[in-house]
C-alpha cells in the first residue's frame, strides 16, 4: 500500500505493537484504538463491551487491523474467563465491523484476527484454509469471531481472517513464557511431545500481515503460520540447541490438566496447520525453520 492511514486495535499487545512500529517506520499514519477517552492525536476511543467506536476517528482510513482480545493463556480457564475470551473477540469484532460498515467511504480492507484454534486438534494430519472447523471451545470461539465481521463484508469491504499460530517472540505470548524456563535449564516436553505446534517468527508474522494488506486478491481465512510445523518434542530439542541448555524436564499431561484446567487441552492438542494461501500468493518466509525462528527472537 502507498502511504496510508491505518487503524489498529490491540496496539499495545505483542503483535499490535510490532505492527505499529513497522507501519510507522515505512511512513504510514497509524491511529490506535484505545479503551479510554483519546488523549493524543493518534488515538481513537472505543469500548468493545458496549459495542462503541468513535467512528469519526476512522474517517479516511485505508485499512483497519483488528487484533484485540483477551489472552487465551493468561489465566486458568474458569467459566467466567472463557466468557471473557469469547466476548472480547466476538463483541469487539462486531463493534469494529459495524463501525467500518457505517462509514460513507469505508476502508479498502478489514484485517481481523483469528487463530489456528479454528481447526481444533488435527493430530498428525496437515490442514490448510480449506479444512472445516474442529470441535470444542476454541474452534467455536474462532467460528463466532470470524462470523462477527459480517457487517463489513456485506458493505463490500475486503475482509481477511488472520488465523495466527504460535508466535515465536521473546517479549510475550507462549514463547515469552518458554524462554525464561529454558534459559534456566528447566525446559522440557509438554505431555508426550508428539503434538504439532504451528509456529511463526514474529518478524514473519508482521511481514505476513503487511503482505495481506498489500495483496487485494487475499480475502477470507489466511493461515499465519510457518511452512513447517514441528512437534513439541522438536521444539524442546531446538530450544536446547539454540540456548545451549539441558532439556531434561517433562510436564506430564495430568499435571498440566490440574494446573491449567481447560487450557491444557489446547497445550496438549496437535495442530499441523500449513500457510497455503500465503505461499500461493507469493509470500516468502525469512525464518521458516524452528531454529532460525528462535534465533531471530533472541536477536
Amino acid at each position: 500500500m502507498p502511504h496510508s492511514r491505518i487503524a489498529v486495535t490491540g496496539s499495545t499487545g505483542l503483535i499490535g505493537a510490532a505492527l505499529v512500529r513497522s507501519l510507522r517506520a515505512d511512513g504510514h499514519e497509524v491511529v490506535r484504538l484505545v479503551r479510554r477517552p483519546a488523549r493524543a492525536g493518534d488515538e481513537v476511543e472505543w469500548d468493545p463491551g458496549r459495542g462503541y467506536v468513535d467512528v469519526a476517528g476512522l474517517v479516511g482510513c485505508d485499512a483497519v487491523v483488528h487484533l484485540a482480545g483477551a489472552g487465551v493463556g493468561d489465566h486458568r480457564w474458569t467459566e467466567a474467563y472463557k466468557r471473557e475470551i469469547r466476548d472480547s473477540r466476538v463483541l469487539g469484532t462486531a463493534a469494529i465491523a459495524d463501525a467500518v460498515a457505517s462509514l460513507d467511504v469505508p476502508p479498502k480492507v478489514l484485517l481481523s484476527g483469528s487463530a489456528v484454534g479454528f481447526y481444533g486438534d488435527t493430530g498428525d494430519r496437515a490442514v490448510d484454509e480449506g479444512a472445516p472447523p474442529g470441535d470444542g471451545f476454541l474452534p467455536s470461539v474462532c467460528l463466532e469471531w470470524e462470523e462477527a465481521t459480517a457487517a463489513a463484508e456485506e458493505a463490500g469491504v475486503r475482509t481477511v481472517h488472520a488465523r495466527t499460530g504460535l508466535v515465536v517472540a521473546r517479549e510475550g505470548g507462549a514463547w515469552g513464557r518458554l524462554f525464561p524456563l529454558f534459559r534456566a535449564g528447566l525446559g522440557g516436553r509438554l505431555g508426550n511431545g508428539r503434538q504439532y505446534w504451528s509456529f511463526i517468527a514474529l518478524h514473519d508474522h508482521i511481514a505476513a500481515l503487511r503482505h495481506v494488506l498489500d495483496t487485494p486478491e487475499l480475502s477470507g481465512p489466511v493461515n499465519l503460520t510457518g511452512p513447517g510445523p514441528v512437534t513439541n518434542g522438536e521444539v524442546t530439542a531446538a530450544m536446547g540447541r539454540v540456548l545451549r541448555r539441558p532439556t531434561l524436564f517433562t510436564a506430564p499431561a495430568p499435571a498440566l490438566r490440574i494446573a491449567l484446567g481447560g487450557f491444557a487441552e489446547d497445550v496438549l492438542g496437535s495442530q499441523r496447520v500449513l500457510p497455503g494461501r500465503l505461499l500461493d500468493s507469493g509470500f516468502a518466509f525469512a525464518f521458516p525453520g524452528i531454529d532460525a525462528a528462535i534465533r531471530a527472537a533472541l536477536r
